[in-house]
């Protein structure tokens, strides 16, 4: 494995900047996940990381090797896409093969089996070996996929949101599989996704990026609790924050610059109304077994938090709100402090 960084990489498509001024480490061993929506840059990143773009300006290197104007072939990177990309008439074994036999990089047969039936029986598809990929289901054929960039033992693994088309069971379980493998093997993964949980879950660190700007980088519970900007707040969470005008709650005295007051869930106290006062009205509550989303409306403004599923809390009541250590934001959407 081999650390990865990204020295002001810049690259457009015409008069749309896909990556602007992007600049990470990736260090030897992590597993770092770019978060953003679709078109925030994620895919061209990865791309520019393998090769099969070439930046307008900035550096790639790769275990210390500039890698910025080098072939693909000769990064020693291998890339899993959204779709399996899979050779529907051979078997799985032939497709997990199929890197190890490249004239660049061919191995001894016994070599090559000894590292397939390692990796199938890794990513426990040991039993489909003989089968051919169009017999397989899709979480199977997923982790085919996967594993033909396993075998290759590369510098770094990059993935591009490899698990969003699958049902959510089936992501759920190949989430743990594939940091798993990657803590195993120990892998240098660089990852792309929109899906917050994808990020929260197999993250060592977090890149959150925007219209092709990296907006912040850290932990994700740092990315969580300590978000740089309103944007990088509603990255993560669930429900997601809720951003309320100053003065609409009371909050005590705010922050300098202060004008929108981030609340997640645990940032708010919340209370059955006495003596006629109410701050906020319950619309309905979503519940979810472990958990009640509780909608509330406060003046003319929705908010969503959770309330304790033993609750008799119902639609229509009146309840009080506080703040707990919430998070300010300035008109900007900027976080102050």
């Amino acid at each position: 494995m081999a650390d990865v960084i990204l020295s002001g990489v810049d690259k457009s498509f015409g008069p749309v900047r896909a990556v602007s001024d992007m600049s990470l480490a990736i260090a030897d061993g992590e597993f770092l996940v770019l978060l953003g929506p679709t078109g925030a840059g994620k895919t061209t990143t990865l791309r520019l990381v393998a090769g099969l773009e070439p930046p307008d300006a900035g550096s790639i290197a790769i275990g210390g090797r500039d890698v910025t104007r080098i072939a693909p072939a000769e990064r020693d990177v291998t890339f899993v896409f959204q779709q399996y990309s899979l050779y529907p008439h051979l078997s799985v074994y032939e497709n997990l093969a199929f890197p190890l036999r490249s004239p660049t990089r061919r191995m001894p047969e016994a070599e090559i089996r000894k590292r397939v039936e390692e990796i199938a029986a890794m990513l426990r598809i040991s039993q489909k070996l003989d089968n051919r990929a169009t017999r397989l289901s899709g979480g199977e054929m997923q982790r085919v996929a996967i594993g033909r960039a396993l075998v290759r033992r590369p510098a770094i693994y990059l993935m591009d949101e490899p698990l969003s088309s699958l049902d959510a069971k089936l992501r759920a379980d190949l989430r743990l599989e594939l940091k798993r493998i990657q803590q195993d093997l120990g892998a240098t993964v660089l990852y792309v996704t929109h899906d917050q949980t994808e990020a929260m879950t197999m993250a060592n660190r977090i890149g959150v990026i925007s219209a092709g700007r990296l907006i912040q980088v850290g932990s994700p519970r740092e990315i969580y609790t300590d978000p740089r900007n309103v944007y990088v707040a509603t990255r993560l969470g669930q429900p997601a924050i809720n951003l309320i005008p100053a003065g609409l709650i009371p909050a005590g005295s705010l922050p300098s610059g202060a004008t929108t007051i981030g609340a997640r869930t645990e940032h708010l106290r919340i209370a059955r109304a006495t003596n006629g006062a109410a701050t906020a009205k319950v619309d309905w509550i979503e519940h979810l077994g472990d958990q009640n989303h509780l909608h509330l409306t406060v003046g003319n403004h929705k908010l969503v938090t959770l309330a304790d599923p033993s609750s008799d809390l119902a639609g229509g009541d009146a309840v009080s709100l506080a703040f707990v250590n919430p998070l300010f934001f300035d008109t900007a959407g900027d976080r102050v402090r």
